[in-house]
């Protein structure tokens, strides 16, 4: 199977640095360093860490009409966006599920598009089907992507690109760093500070190289970035959301556009709308086990011995030095403190529903 595996553009360095590469999404990509996953999650924290996100899709859409087109996907609204503006979306599927989430900014001629790496080719083919003339889709595989996050990144970059102190959170740049051309967006999915850096594929080995020889940098990998990602709450597609879960029960109603509630024109509406005025059976929540043993993804949850819902996500974050977990309960069970428990290798470990995030977002504001 190792032969049939994608690389990114940083795979020679990846395995330089040590990486230990495994299959993700249809490629091969580090998981952790030798300084290893804990040591990579509080660097993060502390200091700069680079990760190569490469592996996701990004793609254009062009043409009069770009925003329209994709609202016929999406709750999101996408014509109030700004140029030099990002937001977070979900494209929903017409049984009202969620198709992916994805990122999507206004470069002022075009829209620029990231998507989840496991679904980018459903996503694109989606979105051509409804594209009008005038308006088409332009896919850049030859692209790479590293997310650059953490207290110390921006003021670390910003000695190689001064523009970046004064970009705000979910703008984006077009700027230069080294003299390599590269889209900077100050976004990303670990809870801290930090940007996601588009780079042609052939320019991104020097970027990263440059990167890391900033000050509190270091290199981070999957392990670290799905831990990070799990204390800020922030939801994983396939894991947290998928086709079967609706916006109004993955608590991301706040995704769907103000006029949109008042249109109801996308796909999937109907149930979105139903769930909105009447409650969803189930909801997406936080959950705090005691104790130090994390639940893992398909635990049972349990109350007063009966099933009601089933983790997503568990991982022991170092950061919050605890077990954290999301999933979905049913609704009367969703209240942030109710008392549950997680069927872990056949023994019940007391929960209690918890806000997310588990440590606090530190965005730049």
């Amino acid at each position: 199977m190792a032969d049939t595996l994608l690389e990114t553009p940083l795979a020679p360095l990846h395995r330089e640095l040590g990486g230990k590469m495994v299959p993700f999404a249809g490629y091969s990509m580090p998981v952790q360093y030798p300084a290893g996953i804990l040591a990579e999650h509080l660097a993060t924290r502390r200091g700069a860490a680079l990760f190569d996100v490469s592996h996701m899709g990004q793609a254009e859409l062009r043409g009069e009409g770009a925003a329209a087109a994709l609202e016929q996907l999406t709750p999101a609204d996408v014509r109030i966006l700004k140029p030099g503006r990002q937001k977070y979306g979900l494209l929903t599927t017409p049984s009202g599920g969620i198709l992916d989430d994805f990122m999507v900014a206004n470069l002022g001629d075009r829209l620029f598009l990231v998507l989840n790496a496991s679904r980018k080719d459903v996503d694109c083919a989606a979105i051509e089907a409804v594209l009008p003339a005038g308006v088409s889709l332009h896919r850049l595989p030859d692209r790479a992507l590293l997310a650059f996050q953490g207290p110390a990144a921006v003021p670390s970059l910003a000695t190689l690109a001064p523009a970046v102190a004064a970009l705000p959170f979910m703008g984006v740049l077009a700027t230069e760093v080294q003299g390599i051309p590269v889209l900077i967006s100050r976004s990303g999915y670990t809870g801290e500070d930090g940007v996601e850096i588009g780079v042609a594929g052939e320019q991104a080995e020097r970027l990263a190289r440059a990167l890391l020889a900033l000050p509190s940098a270091s290199a981070a990998g999957l392990g670290a970035r799905d831990s990070l990602r799990l204390e800020a709450g922030l939801c994983l597609y396939g894991n947290d959301i998928d086709e079967t879960t609706s916006p109004v029960e993955a608590n991301l109603t706040w995704t769907i556009g103000k006029r949109r509630r008042t249109e109801w024109n996308f796909p999937g509406a109907e149930r979105v709308r139903e769930e909105l005025d009447n409650g969803p059976k189930r909801l997406r929540v936080g959950l705090l086990p005691e104790g130090r043993q994390p639940a893992r993804a398909h635990t049972v949850i349990a109350a007063g011995g009966e099933s009601v819902g089933e983790v997503t996500s568990g991982t022991f974050g170092p950061s919050l030095n605890g077990p954290c977990a999301m999933g979905y309960v049913a609704r009367e069970h969703a209240a942030d403190g109710s008392a549950l428990e997680l069927m872990v290798r056949g023994k019940a470990i007391p929960a209690r529903v918890a806000a997310t995030p588990f440590i606090p977002h530190r965005y730049a504001r």
